[in-house]
């Protein structure tokens, strides 16, 4: 492709109000443009990387016996109501009526749509198993869009569903689905975690989530140094660290206007880790009284696993209930269900003394207080690990893909049945497997990317390598620029051609901000030494090539240098 004929809008400013890092080379380098929030338009070079990742996805899905198909956008909303999730959902699906004043839906996702695929076409054990895919276009209204195209409300989605007879079928389908992709984010270049983690509103009983490490990410996963463990902050379990025992005796202690952790423990001289925090929690609008201690906090989505959906009490709820304000709440002393954090079991704490201004010392679980126990708080740096008690580390992460064992939910509510050799019916059991492109793309920008631009892997990125003329007005520079993007063509190299008429500067300036990884820079100097230049983008690096036998040289010094960064990997 000619770079003259090619729509390549670069900017030397970064985007207004841009955060991470891909959000702004990506608008800089031409990728990409806003129409509104949340919405992005992916320009021919943008449009070509989601290609290529795209194409690496298929590949992968069909290795592993996977079919494409095609599903509608637009969704009915009687399939919906039969799981349950067009109530569930709430405001972020996109909900509208149609000429016939039918709810109807703009999909956010499909296991409704492939189970009623699956409900209506497969009758018998000898139809399964059965993997299909699809890449489609999605919608959620995200109330915060941000971060480029790493959170949209229009987004495309690598969705594939499998349907098998038993658990064993489906542990079978989700370990293939795993190792596809392990292979395909390994494929595009990029470092990521497999982690544990919380179905959600998808449901089931077991998930993984693969996270890529960035800033940018919104998510955070524990990651332990010893055997390996990994889980997403929202399931990780972990072990505080262990707190000595003062010792107190029981004595209640005035602590005028001191409600807060801080304002408590720097009045009473000690650390928060001695303190217990008392917060009451509406679950299912039935009280709970949740404990954690000081220094760390109550994790509302593992309360809810076991309370039921919950939300903190506001402050009339509190009085109502426990007839004191927060701040002074105690753990004792209440007739609703209590639930502690596992690391409250041993030592005396520090508490709330159910009365205005006033805190207990010296208060101990099974003497004052007898909860149920569970790890309830947020897993955090330097917390042991509970599989081998090694420290963890934290790390913000980008959710690139995830995989669900859904068993029957969506099966058993939309009918999705086989006849078994013996003639009985029984619920399909299924999987559900994600991936983002645009994900993808955000984080390898974000991953390889140096003050100059982007660096993009080699499998997904736009061209194989640009071939610079620096003096469109050299005729010998010319006439070697033109021979070499047609024979490297004719090699197998997908090239971008930079003819335009323009300052060597800018256009270096644009090699390095849209970051194709090989450079072949034809220049006034070096050609009177009969030479160019060939830069590997990613290293720096730089050899000298003889004009002579131009394109063969190219071409082999670029497969040789892949072969020796292959080795060193």
């Amino acid at each position: 492709m000619r770079y003259s004929r090619m729509f390549i809008p670069t900017l030397r400013e970064d985007p207004a109000e841009s955060e991470a890092i891909s959000h702004k080379l990506l608008v800089r380098a031409g990728y990409v443009r806003q129409l509104a929030a949340g919405l992005y338009i992916y320009l021919p070079l943008g449009w070509r990387v989601i290609r290529k990742i795209n194409g690496i996805m298929k590949e992968e899905m069909d290795a592993i016996g996977a079919q494409e198909v095609s599903m509608p956008v637009l969704h009915p909303s009687e399939v919906w109501e039969k799981t349950g999730r067009w109530a569930d959902i709430g405001d972020e699906m996109f909900r509208l009526k149609d000429r016939g004043g039918r709810d109807m839906c703009l999909g956010m996702t499909h296991e409704e749509i492939m189970t009623w695929l699956a409900a209506h076409e497969i009758r018998s054990y000898r139809d399964l198993p059965q993997s299909w895919y699809q890449i489609q276009t999605k919608l959620r209204d995200e109330a915060r869009p941000k971060s480029g195209i790493l959170r949209t409300r229009e987004f495309i989605m690598k969705d594939s569903y499998s349907f098998d007879l038993d658990e064993q079928g489906l542990n079978q389908n989700y370990n293939l689905h795993s190792e596809a992709y392990d292979r395909i984010f390994a494929r595009c270049g990029l470092q990521y975690y497999r982690v544990e983690s919380d179905p959600g509103m998808m449901g089931g009983a077991t998930a993984h989530e693969f996270m890529a490490p960035s800033p940018a990410g919104e998510d955070q996963v524990a990651l332990c140094t010893g055997c390996g463990y990994r889980a997403n902050v929202e399931l990780a379990v972990s072990m505080p660290s262990k707190v000595e025992d003062p010792g107190w005796p029981r004595e209640e202690i005035h602590t005028p206007e001191k409600r807060t952790v801080e304002e408590v423990t720097a009045f009473l001289g000690i650390p928060a880790s001695n303190l217990i925090k008392s917060v009451l929690m509406m679950a299912d609008e039935k009280p709970v009284l949740a404990l954690v201690r000081g220094d760390q906090e109550l994790h509302e989505k593992k309360f809810s696993r076991l309370a039921g959906s919950c939300r903190p009490a506001a402050k009339d709820e509190v009085r109502a209930t426990l007839g004191v304000e927060a701040g002074f709440i105690g753990p004792f002393g209440h007739q609703i269900r209590l639930i502690a954090d596992s690391s409250l079991k041993e030592g005396s704490w520090v508490s709330g003394a159910n009365k205005a201004h006033y805190h207990v010392k010296g208060i101990r679980a099974g003497v004052d207080f007898n909860p149920e126990w569970a790890d309830i708080h947020v897993a955090k740096e330097g917390d042991g690990c509970a599989t081998c008690a090694k420290p963890l580390k934290v790390e913000r992460c980008i959710e690139i893909g995830n995989i669900f064992k859904l068993g029957t939910r969506y099966s058993s509510a939309l009918g999705a049945t086989y006849l078994d050799e013996g003639g009985q019916s029984k619920p399909i059991i299924m999987g559900s497997y994600g991936i983002g492109p645009a994900r993808i793309m955000a984080s390898a920008v974000e991953q390889k990317n140096d003050a100059n631009g982007i660096i993009w892997p080699e499998s997904i990125a736009p061209f194989d390598l640009e071939v610079v003329v620096l003096n469109m007005g050299n005729e010998q520079a010319l006439k070697i620029g033109e021979k070499l993007y047609s024979d490297l063509a004719t090699l197998g190299f997908d090239v971008l051609y930079d003819d335009r008429d323009d300052r060597p500067g800018v256009k270096m300036k644009d090699a390095d901000l849209i970051g194709i990884p090989w450079q072949v820079v034809v220049g006034d100097r070096t050609l009177k030494e009969g030479q160019i230049e060939l830069k590997n983008r990613r290293t720096g690096e730089v050899s000298r090539l003889p004009v002579e036998g131009l394109s063969l040289a190219v071409s082999d010094e670029i497969r040789t240098r892949r072969q020796k960064g292959s080795k060193s990997k």
